[in-house]
């Protein structure tokens, strides 16, 4: 199990935070995919009787481990491949699967907007971040943190913070502190609005996010710029619900309609 960072790999030496890690998933799932899963310090502990786990693991050296230290009938599936170019669909053809993982730091905003694309077959995530990237990711409206991976994953996801884990707790050591997250998907997997739309406007609203809305938006509005006048509009994008934007995506349907 390991961080991957563009100057190296941290190994997790600790198996109480494998540990907890692994008994965040909220249910006993039939199919589970391990992402990144290094010297398998996680992996061992997600193997059970009847369950089919599966690890994508890119780095050629850390399959061979894998291979040399888990035996055939461990009930593991290893795939040596880049999860970002993976069909996660083909995995466990086409049914749902718990995802779980130490997740390589450097391409953690790629794995969750991946996520979102199988969300259908991936009722759960449980995953190991960069404490940033995890903290922004659950982080609610009016919050500094707050920004376009939180409200385009809160859309389909429920988020929830777990537990910090502290730098030392890695072999070497990255230069980052670590955060758990667990996201639930809400029953509802499609929204009443255009999705391509939605996440135009969430990443226009928060591509200035000093400014009013009425600012950032005017794109939006330009066969009835008037709209634009109400004290909706005169909010900064942090200050919107993840609803909020759902609406406001409705409203510029409406708009540019007629």
């Amino acid at each position: 199990m390991k961080a991957k960072k563009s100057f190296g790999q941290h190994f997790l030496h600790k198996e109480d935070i494998a540990r907890r890690i692994a008994s965040s998933l909220t249910l006993p799932y039939e199919r589970v995919l391990e992402v990144g899963p290094g010297k398998g310090m996680l992996t061992k502990l997600l193997t059970a009787p009847g369950r089919d786990l599966a690890a994508v693991e890119a780095d050629r050296d850390m399959v061979a481990y894998l291979e040399t230290h888990f035996p055939t009938d461990a009930g593991l599936r290893i795939i040596p491949a880049d999860f970002l170019r993976l069909d996660l669909a083909t995995v466990f053809e086409g049914q749902p699967f718990a995802l779980i993982g130490n997740f390589p730091y450097n391409i953690s905003s790629q794995i969750l907007f991946r996520m979102l694309d199988f969300r259908t077959i991936i009722p759960e995530m449980v995953g190991m971040f960069q404490r940033e990237v995890a903290v922004r990711v659950v982080s609610g409206p009016g919050n500094k943190d707050y920004g376009v991976i939180s409200v385009l994953l809160q859309a389909y996801y429920e988020g929830q913070y777990l537990f910090g884990v502290d730098k030392s707790c890695f072999s070497p050591p990255p230069q980052v502190q670590s955060g758990v997250i667990r996201m639930l998907r809400k029953p509802e997997q499609t929204l009443p609005c255009g999705e391509a739309l939605f996440r135009q406007v969430v990443k226009q609203s928060f591509g200035q996010r000093r400014k009013m809305l009425r600012n950032t938006l005017k794109p939006f509005f330009n066969t009835q710029p008037d709209i634009l006048q109400e004290s909706f509009f005169l909010q900064r994008p942090e200050q919107l619900s993840v609803v909020d934007f759902i609406e406001l995506t409705l409203r510029i349907e409406e708009t540019n309609s007629h």
